[in-house]
């Protein structure tokens, strides 16, 4: 096999004009810096390549001048199809002012296509997108007038809808690597992330075209451990050594042993976050998380999530993932995003979003950009400024569970927090719930309708996701209702009962969520009088959402009345509970086997009427005896 070792202006000059590029590469983790450089200077110099067509997934750019904004000339480009756009503003400026044709698609179904394209299949069939901007009826993901060529259909299999996304035909692929030998086998134990390079490089070279990799330093031909190979030489055409500042590990670190995964570095390597409005919505959501359970973070505000969680002591109680293909660990964030320390695994990009898209999440954490009263979420288009929606269509319509996360209002918000309390000293310029998003991101009515737990956390209050649209839950102590909320929104939410937020969000110490979420405190919560011979049940604040936390909860009575073995009254206080409506019948299976094996008289309270009314239906067949007051719960049993 020849060498193919070659410099970037010889690599670049195998670009032929209309040729449809494909580049490796998410936020600044993977991309092909120097070829991109190389290219940029070739059209600059001679003029060509001219009209290129770009196909990316994640977006590759610092938001300025780095990575794919340096291919931000008319001319130069004709067409592309991208997932995230935020971060290559050039680029975006060409598409949105119609000087080249442009499309928004799904990240993970645009890295999910490179897969199937390698394997010569037509295209690929989803239910992403499905009622959001780029369903065929909503737009088809045009960015602007001129993008008439149909980049999704609308099809019907067995009665269901579904999209189908066309392969594209790439011919030139701009990837990166760590080690390259001198056939083109390539390896990556210095990137962060290993993408979908391998992918990219197949769908190229099976379509006949050209496949460049930069890199940081060469080996002698077949002399790296064919394990650690990730894009064999045979997909390869050339080879380019790479200057440092053009290989950067991250865009905002030059190398990080961490973030290769290859030592684990110190607890408490990323710091706890301060004590502001971001780190205030990053509590409440993780006020989310599910032990056990598989996480997604996206980008900007959900990032405070994993700070949090680490904070908390309860990160190795979950599985944080990032969509390029990170589980485990903590996420890294800003410039960094993708990256992430004391990780599991790190695998293709495009086999995390098969397993998002299957419905592994247990729960996910998006940003909140706009969000209207029927529960639709822009994150994607604003006026002429274009986002784009990178994974947040893919994540956001299969998990289990999901959290919006952003502040109330935008640009310019200023809060106190004293004594626990919170106080708007400066409100934003910028309203976010509106009486319609500028952009179907996610639908609201479509997740309605399918029964999905959706919560909108901001700094000041929550709302969920109900079948008649939003619906405002809590408040943080502090705010006014009227001036602080229902007056910075262009609707009115639909409103029940609306309780206060947890004090421990507002304050400067650790909250001790591991003990709430772990229900360590069950010892304390569940214990026994044996003067009186009765049984308190405190689960005030508590929340109950899967068939683990019930069998904690039958453990402990199991354990207290069995060791007493007296058949025992029992009072329960359920001020400010919560049970998920999904295990609500195995609760109440669950509290009817407990009666019947070990209590006599039982009473409960809730200072919630809309609680004591739900007690009431999900304790079916038995009276519940549910009070408004612990006095009121103590007198009937007294009485009894």
């Amino acid at each position: 096999m020849k060498r193919k070792v070659v410099s970037a202006d010889d690599a670049v000059a195998l670009i032929k004009n209309r040729d449809t590029l494909t580049t490796s590469g998410f936020v600044g983790i993977g991309v092909p810096d120097e070829l991109l450089a190389a290219l940029e200077k070739r059209f600059l110099e001679t003029g060509t390549p001219r009209d290129l067509s770009v196909v990316f997934a994640a977006g590759q750019g610092d938001g300025k001048e780095l990575g794919l904004n340096r291919l931000g000339h008319e001319g130069l480009l004709r067409r592309v199809v991208g997932g995230h756009w935020g971060l290559i503003p050039k680029v975006a400026k060409l598409a949105v002012e119609g000087a080249i044709e442009g499309w928004n698609l799904p990240q993970g179904c645009i890295s999910q296509l490179y897969r199937d394209t390698a394997a010569g299949k037509p295209g690929m069939l989803s239910k992403v997108g499905l009622e959001t901007f780029v369903d065929p009826r909503l737009g088809g993901g045009a960015i602007n007038s001129i993008s008439t060529a149909r980049q999704v259909e609308l099809m019907s299999i067995d009665g269901e809808e579904v999209l189908f996304y066309p392969a594209q035909k790439l011919t030139v692929a701009l990837l990166r690597g760590t080690t390259a030998d001198e056939v083109g086998n390539i390896t990556m134990e210095r990137e962060a992330l290993v993408i979908d390079s391998l992918a990219q490089a197949m769908a190229v070279k099976n379509a006949g075209g050209v496949v460049i990799v930069q890199v940081e330093r060469l080996a002698r031909g077949r002399s790296l451990p064919a394990r650690d190979v990730q894009i064999p030489g045979v997909l390869v055409d050339a080879v380019v050594v790479a200057r440092p500042e053009n290989h950067r590990q991250t865009y905002k670190t030059q190398f990080s042993h961490a973030f290769t995964n290859r030592i684990r570095p110190p607890v408490g390597e990323i710091p706890a976050m301060r004590l502001d409005p971001r780190k205030i919505i990053a509590r409440r959501c993780a006020f989310e998380l599910p032990i056990n359970g598989v996480i997604n973070l996206g980008i900007g505000m959900p990032e405070g999530v994993a700070s949090v969680a680490a904070e908390e002591g309860i990160l190795e109680h979950i599985s944080l993932t990032a969509e390029p293909g990170v589980i485990g660990g903590q996420p890294a964030s800003g410039l960094d995003f993708g990256a992430a320390v004391d990780v599991d695994a790190v695998i293709p990009q495009n086999a995390q979003f098969d397993f998002y898209d299957g419905g592994g999440l247990d729960m996910a954490c998006l940003g909140l950009a706009q969000a209207d009263a029927a529960g639709n979420v822009n994150v994607s288009r604003f006026g002429a400024r274009l986002a784009g929606a990178g994974g947040f269509i893919n994540i956001s319509q299969n998990a289990k569970s999901l959290v919006f996360a952003g502040t109330f209002t935008a640009q310019g918000l200023e809060i106190e927090i004293t004594d626990g309390r919170m106080s708007v000293i400066k409100e934003g310029a910028s309203q976010k719930f509106l009486a319609d998003v500028e952009q179907v991101t996610f639908s609201g009515r479509r997740a309605a309708r399918l029964g999905h737990h959706v919560h909108y956390v901001t700094e000041r209050c929550v709302f969920r996701l109900t079948e008649n649209g939003l619906q405002l839950t809590e408040i943080a102590p502090g705010v006014d209702l009227e001036r602080d909320i229902l007056n910075q929104m262009a609707f009115r939410p639909i409103m029940d009962e609306v309780v206060e937020m947890d004090a421990r969000l507002f304050a400067s110490e650790v909250m001790g969520l591991r003990r709430d979420l772990l229900h360590l405190d069950l010892p304390e919560r569940i214990a026994l009088n044996p003067t009186e011979k009765r049984l308190f049940i405190n689960f005030e604040k508590m929340r109950v959402r899967t068939r683990d936390d019930l069998e904690q909860i039958r453990q402990r009575v199991e354990e207290v009345c069995q060791q007493y073995g007296q058949r025992v009254d029992v009072i329960v206080n359920y001020d400010g509970f919560h049970l998920d409506d999904d295990i609500a019948t195995d609760y109440a299976d669950m509290v009817a086997d407990l009666e019947t094996r070990f209590y006599n008289n039982v009473t409960r309270y809730s200072g919630s009427a809309f609680m004591r009314l739900k007690l009431g239906e999900t304790l079916r067949g038995a009276a519940p005896h549910i009070y408004e007051t612990r006095q009121a719960a103590k007198a009937f049993l007294d009485q009894c």
